[in-house]
């Protein structure tokens, strides 16, 4: 049984390791299988299988998806779920860790990577051959302490780390994937009304919360946006609001109705990128997607947007959510912005009433 170490007197950043770009080469795509019994999915789990299946398809003929299920019986009913889907079974690996909810970006490890001594590569760069991972594991306590229990969660990133005998980083502060996002250069995107939340790490200011992300992200250079869109129960996720589509293009997104709660936020969304400065003083440039029209449940705005989008080897998945219109506009935008990707859109409709999409399920693994 591989065993991990733990490291607690040193960070990534000393130890040469960075969080890479998510469209940087990767081995595979970790989730974790939804539960009957969770609460993201009231009343509704029946149409959830199929939302993931549909993802994992998408995947599978790119790169291995990662599966955390409870146990051997879970694994054995969730294959057969999958099978009947049509999902290559032969690109999965499962492993035997039990989880809360479905949120693996959020809950799940942050894999950083770094150029082994006397490997060919760059600190910025490389596609395997001589990288190594080691495993960030961020306290999770379910965005604000909003839905106990979490333990299981917040034990995902120590039990992967063990079970694939990876080096075990430790902050000890809380910290969700979909709250950052980086561009590969050193520049990291976050929020405001998220990392700044006093539900997450009360006592912390905005330097002390930078000297977390430079240390543990290995990122140079912290970008901060304001507030995310209605209904994003997480605070303010930045993964809902703007994203790197590479080193110098932000995608974000706009509400031309000006009754909409969204219009004015993401308004100063794009105020503020367009004031940002990446790593060596240049702005960035922006591609601007519609927003979906509005979904609510049972009077609930749902946080359906198109920046919820994950990079694969090769494509891009994009959620859409049964508009027409602004679906066919979104994928156009970032198929531009994207030509070297195939963009392929994954209705959400059905997953989104669980207040997260493509990106919130997943978490990414370089390739090594």
């Amino acid at each position: 049984m591989p065993r991990s170490q733990r490291i607690t007197d040193q960070t990534p950043a000393e130890l040469g390791y960075r969080f890479p770009a998510e469209w940087e080469k990767q081995s595979g795509t970790w989730f974790s299988w939804p539960r009957a019994e969770g609460i993201s999915f009231p009343d509704f789990y029946d149409r959830i299988p199929a939302q993931f299946a549909a993802i994992f398809k998408a995947i599978t003929p790119r790169q291995t998806v990662h599966l955390n299920v409870l146990d051997e019986p879970h694994e054995h009913e969730v294959r057969a779920v999958l099978q009947a889907e049509g999902v290559d079974l032969g690109r999965m690996e499962f492993h035997h860790i039990p989880t809360n909810e479905s949120w693996c970006r959020d809950h799940g490890p942050a894999f950083v990577v770094r150029t082994r001594e006397g490997a060919r590569g760059g600190d910025w760069g490389g596609d395997g051959g001589g990288r190594e991972l080691a495993v960030v594991n961020w306290g999770y306590n379910a965005w604000g302490g909003k839905y106990p229990p979490f333990d299981d969660d917040d034990a995902v990133p120590a039990r992967i780390a063990e079970k694939l005998g990876l080096p075990l980083f430790e902050p000890g502060i809380v910290m969700e994937g979909g709250a950052i996002d980086v561009n590969g250069k050193g520049c990291l995107l976050t929020t405001e009304s998220c990392l700044l939340n006093p539900n997450r790490n009360p006592g912390l200011g905005r330097e002390d919360i930078e000297r977390y992300l430079r240390d543990y992200y290995a990122q140079t250079h912290i970008l901060w946006l304001g507030e995310g869109i209605e209904g994003d129960d997480t605070d303010g996720h930045v993964d809902d609001l703007a994203r790197f589509l590479n080193p110098t293009t932000i995608a974000v997104a706009e509400e031309p109705d000006p009754t909409d709660p969204n219009h004015a936020i993401l308004h100063e969304t794009i105020r503020r990128c367009e004031a940002l400065r990446d790593q060596d003083g240049n702005p960035f440039d922006l591609c601007v997607l519609p927003m979906p029209k509005r979904i609510e449940r049972e009077g609930t705005r749902l946080p359906a947007t198109y920046l919820n989008f994950l990079f694969v080897n090769g494509a891009l998945l994009v959620p859409t959510f049964r508009d027409e219109e602004n679906d066919a506009k979104a994928l156009a935008l970032l198929g531009e912005a994207l030509p070297d990707r195939e963009v392929i859109g994954i209705d959400c409709t059905e997953l989104i009433w669980g207040l997260g999409a493509i990106h919130c399920a997943s978490q990414q693994v370089p390739r090594v």
